[in-house]
């Protein structure tokens, strides 16, 4: 396994110690946490195979709005070593998902992330288009299931401190709130 120098743990929420990386060229899966602006060109290059008719990119970006209510800014952090293995996780299980998938590339940006800009991108390279679209949006879906990465929307007219934590699987991909499954008693 290609992994570059992960930092010890105290670390995970000091900016200079990103980006932290897993490429794993040999599977075709290129993985990153970062505080940076996400590069979708470098992103888009590291998924490219030969044998893919298919490259799928998608940007999930600050919206301006939530509920009415107008956004400033997103901010996001991660407990970087957990969200690596999952992110890792989640690639190699696309490539036994989905038939003719020839690369999987997974980045999300923490920090604070400004409205228009991109926390997520998403590629995937396929041999076909239909499992390229369905396995971009299963990973997507896995990521706000299962990542350790958690956002905190501000508010225009707050102070940031005063914004509001969300779980990304509070909302579907309509937006709708996801209610709770109820558990049976047995």
């Amino acid at each position: 396994m290609s992994s570059s120098t992960t930092p010890s743990d105290g670390n995970a929420s000091d900016p200079s110690t990103y980006p932290r990386q897993i490429h794993l060229p040999s599977e075709n899966i290129y993985l990153e946490l970062t505080h940076a602006p996400l590069n979708t060109t470098l992103i888009l290059s590291q998924i490219s195979s030969p044998a893919a008719g298919a490259n799928i990119l998608f940007l999930g970006t600050t919206r301006d709005t939530f509920d009415n209510r107008p956004v400033s800014q997103l901010s996001y952090s991660a407990y970087a070593p957990l969200a690596l293995k999952t992110l890792t996780t989640i690639a190699r299980d696309t490539f036994q998902r989905f038939e003719g998938i020839k690369g999987v590339s997974i980045s999300h940006r923490l920090g604070v992330v400004p409205v228009t800009e991109a926390s997520i991108a998403i590629a995937i390279s396929s041999a076909h288009r239909g499992p390229g679209w369905r396995a971009a949006e299963d990973v997507l879906e896995r990521c706000k299931e299962r990542l350790e990465v958690w956002k905190r929307e501000e508010f225009v007219g707050e102070k940031p401190e005063e914004g509001e934590w969300r779980a990304n699987r509070d909302r579907d991909a309509s937006g709708r709130i996801v209610e709770e499954k109820a558990t049976e008693e047995t």
